[in-house]
């Protein structure tokens, strides 16, 4: 096909392989987004247990499925938004079976737990009570340190009323499943350090940003005094993968 001498041939053709690689680098990037998200620190370890399904379209995400706990909805919401080309986050994850009200001994158990097993410096076999709002923690500690820091953690969960810490201090204690060497993608280290900042009370109203790169986590935001920025890079600095923080927040 000639129009005024010139083949159309290799015009239409290009053409035609521009409408076909489109829809090919797309269906990839999505092929992608959703194996790096099954694939996840977070989801082969915090939602295993869960049954989460993720479809992305075009970079646009839908997570549906069923998940045990409200804070697992979050989590996984958070390390999907976190993955490269991923452009918005339809999360219609549902939490099954009947939950606690909040503030509740039970509410508080779940959070408690599931917020100190985010921390690499808690050991992993740290058992929790509550009764009337008061936390007791039992099991081994690897020296009084740990111990020190376990209740200062658990006190500053929101909700908590106090803490008694019967743990027992053995130097033969397992430590923490996951070390500071530990590699963990940075989707799901951003996630851990959001979730984290927002279960303590004194970093769950701050506006914070998180973003990771090969394991450094930087921090921007607002801070309202010295006392709570100081924290945020501390609470943010003993997640699970964290190798270390920038905190660039600014105090107001």
């Amino acid at each position: 096909m000639k129009v005024k001498g010139v083949s159309l041939i290799p015009v239409v053709t290009a053409i035609f392989l521009l409408g076909v690689s489109g829809p090919v680098l797309a269906s990839s990037m999505d092929s992608k987004i959703e194996s790096s998200a099954e694939k996840s620190h977070v989801f082969t370890t915090n939602l295993k247990d869960d049954d989460i399904k993720v479809e992305s379209k075009d970079g646009v995400v839908t997570l549906t499925g069923n998940v045990s706990q409200e804070s697992h909805k979050l989590l996984a919401g958070e390390t999907v938004a976190n993955l490269s080309e991923v452009k918005s986050i339809d999360n219609q994850l549902k939490v099954k079976g009947e939950q606690p009200a909040e503030m509740s001994d039970t509410w508080l158990l779940t959070k408690v737990k599931t917020t100190l097993l985010y921390h690499r410096s808690v050991n992993v076999g740290t058992e929790v009570d509550v009764k009337d709002g008061i936390v007791t923690l039992h099991g081994l500690a690897d020296n009084q340190a740990q111990k020190e820091l376990t209740t200062e953690y658990a006190k500053d969960i929101d909700g908590v009323k106090d803490v008694n810490n019967e743990m027992t201090v053995s130097p033969s204690a397992k430590a923490s499943q996951t070390k500071v060497g530990d590699k963990i993608d940075d989707a799901s280290i951003s996630a851990l350090v959001k979730i984290t900042l927002l279960s303590h009370r004194s970093t769950s109203a701050l506006k914070t940003s998180v973003t990771t790169k090969d394991g450094v986590v930087t921090l921007t935001g607002k801070a309202a005094n010295a006392a709570e920025k100081k924290l945020a890079a501390k609470l943010a600095g003993d997640v699970n993968g964290v190798q270390s923080v920038q905190n660039n927040m600014t105090v107001m």
